[in-house]
């Protein structure tokens, strides 16, 4: 910008002097503007303030020879070759740019919707990336907030964790941000804490990137029925208010903008809410992180508890087969009592075959939250069938924050629809669906 104005005003000088000058002053200021921001960063940048001040002095040698020609072209040259010592400072001698990089999970469970994410900004040089464990809360059937969680010493050792008080977002505004949580207010069972809505984070960065924490089933774009199905979660606040969206496939991030620009239009948004080439540079089809732990981590790399091999190993140390059974929230609020029966018969039937498979039970992590907000009645039940289940010790019971460890070690799956079924036929495993009916 500067070399061009540079060239303007030397076109402009003999025939409007005092445009020439005002334009310079506009250069001086511009020049002293980049000059003190950069003596913020230190030393590193010291070669180039001295180019800017240098710059300074000549312009106002300019505008002091405004009206001699000779002395004026001078100036112009000493200009243009300085500008271009500029260019090559900055391009061969300037440290390289360091962008500043936050990931902001809530359940460490749900930390592998990030981590491929993560390891690849924590491995670029030029990149601070910090992992910054946010607080949840239980939500009282009213909508107020009930019991706060933080889950910060529960990721893996690898990961270095910084406190969600310790990062000031307001004064180091980091270059991007990325989520998994796009509920917002809008969770009937729980919320982040409002400080880490989608809607605040983006005053404080750029670049918001909302990752879903689930994979859904594979569907094509005129599946409509199958999408239906789904398509609550192509218009929450995360995909409304985020820079970018990174979802699981091609056909994904079809679906995904069709049923946004629908539910834009019922909201009577318009702009780039219903531009469909907008829509399409920021929701992308890059596939989702969660498949990319599945497929980079070895089962030999797994840390096993001794209390799960004591279920898992036969008398000879041969393995048993191991199944995966997982109940959803959505089984237990739709089935309610019929589901606890349900499940109540699956734990006998494994009991029963306990010398030859091992139950690994992994019910959803949020279980408890949304029965005690929405059924308190049923989580007694729930509750005592649980509490019985883990006490007889013949299974597994799983509520740790590491999904891919039982993944990895299970054989089959068995349970209700969930995106952990996703995960399963990535891994090329069995997968066996569970159907509660009167007949349990």
């Amino acid at each position: 910008m500067l070399d061009k104005a540079n060239d303007s005003i030397a076109r402009a000088a003999a025939s409007n002097s005092q445009g020439a000058v005002d334009a310079l002053v506009q250069c001086q200021d511009t020049a002293i503007c980049i000059g003190t921001y950069l003596e913020t960063f230190g030393e590193a940048y010291v070669s180039i303030v001295n180019i800017l001040e240098e710059y300074c002095e000549i312009l106002y040698q300019m505008s002091v020879d405004i009206s001699d020609e000779n002395q004026f072209r001078k100036h112009t040259k000493r200009v243009t070759k300085l500008l271009t010592k500029l260019k090559n400072t900055v391009t061969y001698e300037m440290p390289e740019d360091r962008k500043e990089v936050v990931f902001l999970p809530y359940k460490a469970s749900m930390w592998d919707s990030l981590e491929s994410v993560w390891k690849a900004a924590d491995a670029d040089e030029n990149t601070d990336a910090y992992v910054i464990p946010i607080p949840y809360y239980d939500k009282n059937p009213d909508g107020s907030f009930r019991q706060e969680h933080y889950e910060g010493d529960l990721y893996p050792d690898y990961v270095p964790i910084t406190g969600y008080d310790e990062y000031d977002f307001e004064e180091r505004r980091p270059d991007a941000i990325y989520i998994h949580n796009p509920y917002d207010a809008a969770n009937f069972v729980t919320s982040v804490h409002p400080f880490f809505y989608a809607e605040n984070l983006r005053k404080y960065t750029d670049k918001l990137v909302y990752v879903p924490y689930f994979v859904l089933r594979e569907i094509k774009p005129d599946e409509q029925e199958a999408i239906d199905g789904m398509k609550h979660f192509c218009f929450t606040p995360g995909v409304i208010y985020a820079h970018q969206v990174i979802v699981q496939s091609e056909n994904m991030q079809q679906i995904y903008i069709n049923e946004y620009i629908k539910a834009a239009k019922e909201y009577g948004l318009s702009g780039e809410h219903i531009d469909r080439a907008f829509l399409e540079k920021k929701i992308l089809g890059l596939g989702s992180p969660k498949l990319d732990k599945v497929m980079n981590t070895k089962k030999d790399d797994l840390e096993i508890p001794a209390e799960w091999l004591r279920i898992i190993e036969k008398a000879d140390g041969s393995w048993k087969r191991i199944i995966f059974y997982n109940t959803s929230i959505n089984a237990l609020l739709k089935h309610n009592e019929k589901m606890l029966h349900k499940m109540e018969s699956v734990f006998e039937i494994f009991k029963e075959n306990r010398e030859k498979v091992a139950l690994l039970w992994r019910p959803h992590p949020l279980i408890e939250s949304t029965l005690t907000s929405m059924r308190p009645q049923l989580w007694e039940v729930y509750q005592e069938l649980r509490d019985r289940y883990v006490e007889e010790g013949w299974g597994i019971y799983d509520d740790s924050a590491d999904l891919d460890r039982a993944l990895l070690l299970s054989d089959a799956y068995y349970g209700d629809a969930s995106s952990v079924v996703q995960l399963f036929q990535t891994a090329e495993k069995i997968v066996m669906m569970q159907v509660v009916d009167d007949a349990v």
